[in-house]
């Protein structure tokens, strides 16, 4: 991986912003600043992804059930405008809240799934620096200086949950990999990439000087783990650009490999 970091290195070089930084491949790892806390945007609906499907297999979730929608609330997404006489199961709610960062479904699945109990899930499954402390668009909450945080290993966790390990069931994880594998934004990591040739399952995540992206890649049975977090962006536009061109790297280190 000595030639992968440089690249990564020369691409951070003289960036205007915070950024963290976790890459796995095998046994070889690349972190900067990767337990460092930040806002986590839209990241944070990958570890409820998670905790759905495991309420699911303990029975407190039936994703079948079909559900009306609720709550409106703006930003991304789709639902927002639905009438409330449309009906989607919740496992459509899980679905929304991944492939388009729908913002209603996920409030809608906070809802349901407890804000405690998602909370109490993440340290089960390892996660130290994570936490959900309001729902999507709640500008009152980040008044009162409530907000959703997590940090680059966290989120590499919550990838190798989803492909791998004993955390959810084989089928779960096949189910939630699926749908991230589906995600709408491809302008980050996989911007740059061959997607007839690689697989990639993403979630990125957005703010005000915010740019995040992490995803589980995998071309001819290599693995990569990937989580990169920016802040204090003072050009989101060029953090778009340094994480795509990230992604360029560790697909062309995939090639090259072959």
């Amino acid at each position: 991986m000595d030639k992968l970091k440089v690249k990564i290195e020369e691409e951070l070089r003289g960036l205007s912003g915070r950024i963290g930084l976790a890459i796995e491949i095998g046994t070889e790892s690349f972190y900067v600043n990767n337990e460092g806390q930040f806002q986590s945007a839209s990241l944070i609906k990958v570890p409820i992804l998670i905790e759905g499907f495991r309420q699911s297999e303990i029975g407190k979730l039936n994703v079948d059930q079909l559900v009306s929608i609720t709550n409106h609330v703006g930003g991304s997404g789709v639902l927002q405008l639905f009438s409330r006489e449309a009906k989607l199961t919740m496992k459509d709610l899980l679905t929304l809240m991944i492939t388009v960062s729908d913002n209603t479904a996920t409030n809608m699945l906070i809802d349901r799934l407890g804000m405690e109990a998602i909370n109490s899930s993440f340290g089960k499954m390892g996660l130290q620096h994570t936490a959900l402390n309001r729902k999507m668009m709640d500008f009152e909450a980040i008044k009162q200086g409530l907000d959703n945080f997590t940090s680059p290993l966290d989120m590499l966790t919550c990838l190798k949950v989803i492909n791998e390990g004993c955390y959810l069931t084989e089928e779960s994880r096949a189910a939630a990999l699926k749908i991230m594998s589906y995600q709408q934004f491809q302008d980050r990591l996989p911007g740059m990439m061959d997607l007839d040739k690689v697989f990639v399952a993403n979630k990125t995540g957005s703010l005000h000087q915010v740019e995040h992206d992490c995803a589980v890649i995998i071309y001819n049975g290599k693995t990569v783990y990937a989580a990169v977090l920016m802040d204090q962006l003072d050009d989101v536009y060029t953090g778009k650009q340094k994480i795509s061109r990230i992604g360029k790297h560790i697909y062309d280190y995939f090639l090259e490999e072959s």
